[in-house]
C-alpha cells in the first residue's frame, strides 16, 4: 500500500476529496469500529450510526458530503432493506450508491437488496479486501456515471445532442472545427436523425450565434412560391402581393440560413439560390433594386444529391456550392450505445413537462429497445419512450414497450404459441390447406442440395454426359462442375 502523507486527507494520491466520505450504519459498535479502522487507513473520511434512522437524518442534512452508504440489514426497528427503500424514493438521495451487509444474509436477501437498488451485497464477517474491492468499484462506478451525467448536460447545453459513441464524437468534432468558418455545410442522413440540430449547433458555435438562424423547409414551399419566399417580393408584384414582403435571404442578413430537404427543391429555384450565393446578391420579386445579403448557407437533405445530380434532378454547381463541408448524421442503429442516455433524457424531459412522477427504467428495456431497426431513428426513439412514460405504473418494464411495428412477425422475439413456434400475424383463409404433418419438409440448405443435384443430372443426360458442353449451358467452368459433380456424387449413366 502506498504511504499515506499526514495532512492530506488520508488518500495515496494526496488529494482530499469531500465526496469521499463514508456512511456506515450498524448496531455492533465492533463492527462500526473495524470499518473505519479499515476505511480510514485507505484515506477514506468515515461516519456512523447504529440505527437506519440515525443513518437517514445523516443523510438528510443540507449539503452532506456522503458519497457511500454502507447498512446493515438487520437493525432495530427500521432494517437497512426498508432504509435502502427510502433513500430510493427520495429524490435528492436516490443516486446514493448504497452497499448492503449481513451475517445472516440468504440468496433471497441478496436479490432483494440489488432488486432495491442496492450497488454491491457483502457478508459477514467482513475480510478487508472484499471491503475494499467492494467500496472502491462502487465509488470508481459512480464517479464514472457523474462525469458520464455531467458530460451529458455539457453537450445538451452545446449542442442539443446527446451522444457519447464514437460516431457522435466525431459528428461533435466535426461541428466544432466547421462552425467558426464561413464554409457552407451539406448535412446529409436519414430523416429523424437530427440534421437540423446540427445546424443549429454549428451555429450556436459560429460567429454568428447572435444573428438570425432561418430555417426553410424546401419541399414545404409551393413551386411557384419559392422565389417570392426565399428573395420577397414588393406590394402587386402578383395577384395576392397585397403587401411587401422580405424573403428569407433578407431575414437571415447576418446570420445562417438554414435550407431544409434541399433535395425536393424546384431546378429554376435552385438557379436563383446558385446565383445568390455566388454574388451575395439578391431583389425581390417585382422589383429592379438589387441588394446585398451576408448570409451563410447550411443545407440538408436526406437523398443522395451525387444520385440526384446523375438523374438531373439536381444542378451540380449547386450541389459543389453546398458541400463544401459535408457532414453526416449517423443513423440510430449505427449509435445503439447512445440508446440508453437518449431514452432517459426523454422520458425525463417528458415526465417533467406532464408533471408526472419521475420512475426507474429496467434494464431489459435498454437492451430491447437497442435491438429495434429503428427506421425512423431517434424521432421514433422519442415517440416510444414517451408512450412508456405515459403506459407505466411505479416503474418502466417490459410489458410498458410498445410492440416494433417494423418487426417481422416470423423475428425471433415475436410471441409464441404453447409449443414455442411463432404466432403468425395473419389467418389463414378457409380455402388455404396448412399442412399439419411437417415431417416431409427439411432444412433450406438440404432441399437447395438435392435441387442442384437433380438439375445437374438432367442437364448431363441432356448433353449425352458431355462436361464441356453440359458446363456451358449451365454457365460454370468445366473445373467447377467437375467439383460439384464430385461433390454431389454423380455417377455417369445415372
Amino acid at each position: 500500500m502506498a504511504e499515506v502523507a499526514p495532512g492530506t486527507g488520508g488518500r495515496p494520491n494526496g488529494r482530499s476529496d469531500p465526496w469521499e466520505t463514508i456512511l456506515v450504519v450498524d448496531d455492533e459498535k465492533n463492527i462500526r469500529r473495524t470499518l473505519q479502522l479499515v476505511l480510514e487507513g485507505e484515506g477514506y473520511k468515515v461516519v456512523s450510526a447504529e440505527t437506519a434512522e440515525a443513518g437517514l437524518s445523516l443523510l438528510a442534512e443540507p449539503q452532506s458530503p456522503i458519497a457511500l452508504a454502507i447498512f446493515d440489514v438487520k437493525l432495530p426497528r427500521m432494517s437497512g432493506l426498508d432504509a435502502l427503500d427510502r433513500i430510493r424514493k427520495d429524490d435528492g438521495l436516490r443516486h446514493l450508491p448504497v452497499v448492503v451487509m449481513s451475517g445472516h444474509a440468504t440468496v433471497s436477501d441478496a436479490v432483494q437488496a440489488i432488486r432495491n437498488g442496492a450497488e454491491d451485497f457483502v457478508e459477514k464477517p467482513l475480510l478487508r479486501e472484499r471491503i475494499l474491492v467492494c467500496v472502491r468499484n462502487v465509488l470508481d462506478a459512480n464517479r464514472a456515471k457523474i462525469a458520464l451525467e455531467e458530460a451529458t448536460t455539457e453537450q445538451l447545453a452545446r449542442y442539443e445532442m446527446i451522444g457519447r459513441s464514437a460516431v457522435m464524437q466525431r459528428v461533435f468534432y466535426e461541428i466544432e472545427r466547421v462552425a467558426p468558418t464561413k464554409a457552407s455545410v451539406l448535412v446529409t442522413g436519414e430523416s429523424g436523425t437530427g440534421k437540423e440540430l446540427i445546424s443549429r449547433a454549428i451555429h450556436r458555435l459560429s460567429p454568428r450565434a447572435n444573428a438570425p438562424f432561418i430555417r426553410v423547409n424546401c419541399a414545404a414551399i409551393p413551386r411557384e412560391l419559392i422565389e417570392s419566399e426565399l428573395f420577397g417580393h414588393e406590394r402587386g408584384a402578383f395577384t395576392g402581393a397585397q403587401v411587401k414582403k422580405r424573403g428569407y435571404f433578407e431575414q437571415a442578413h447576418g446570420g445562417t440560413l438554414f435550407l431544409d430537404e434541399i433535395g425536393d427543391m424546384d431546378l429554376v429555384a435552385q438557379a436563383k439560390v446558385l446565383r445568390a450565393l455566388q454574388s451575395g446578391e439578391i431583389s425581390r420579386v417585382g422589383s429592379e433594386h438589387i441588394m446585398n445579403v451576408d448570409v451563410r448557407i447550411l443545407a440538408a437533405t436526406n437523398k443522395d444529391l451525387a444520385r440526384e445530380v446523375e438523374a438531373g434532378r439536381f444542378r451540380e454547381d449547386l450541389f459543389f456550392r453546398l458541400a463544401v463541408f459535408p457532414l453526416r448524421s449517423p443513423a440510430l442503429r449505427e449509435r445503439t450505445e447512445d440508446i440508453p442516455p437518449l431514452a432517459d433524457a426523454f422520458f425525463a424531459r417528458f415526465v417533467a413537462e406532464n408533471g408526472m412522477a419521475m420512475k426507474p427504467i429496467d434494464g431489459a428495456v435498454y437492451e430491447a429497445l437497442a435491438k429495434r431497426s429503428w427506421p425512423g431513428n431517434v424521432r421514433e426513439l422519442k415517440n416510444v419512450v414517451e408512450r412508456m412514460a405515459i403506459l407505466s405504473q411505479d416503474r418502466v418494464t417490459i410489458a410498458d414497450l410498445p410492440e416494433d411495428p417494423h418487426a417481422s412477425p416470423f423475428d425471433e422475439d415475436a410471441d409464441t404459441g404453447g409449443d414455442g413456434d411463432p404466432v403468425p400475424a395473419w389467418e389463414p383463409s378457409t380455402t388455404q390447406t396448412v399442412p399439419t404433418d411437417l415431417s416431409q419438409f427439411v432444412p433450406l440448405r438440404e432441399h437447395r442440395e438435392r435441387a442442384e443435384r437433380a438439375y445437374l443430372l438432367e442437364t448431363l443426360r441432356a448433353a449425352n454426359w458431355n462436361i464441356s458442353r453440359a458446363s456451358v449451358v449451365l454457365g460454370v467452368e468445366r473445373t467447377n462442375l467437375h467439383k460439384k459433380i464430385r461433390s454431389h456424387g454423380i455417377k455417369r449413366g445415372e
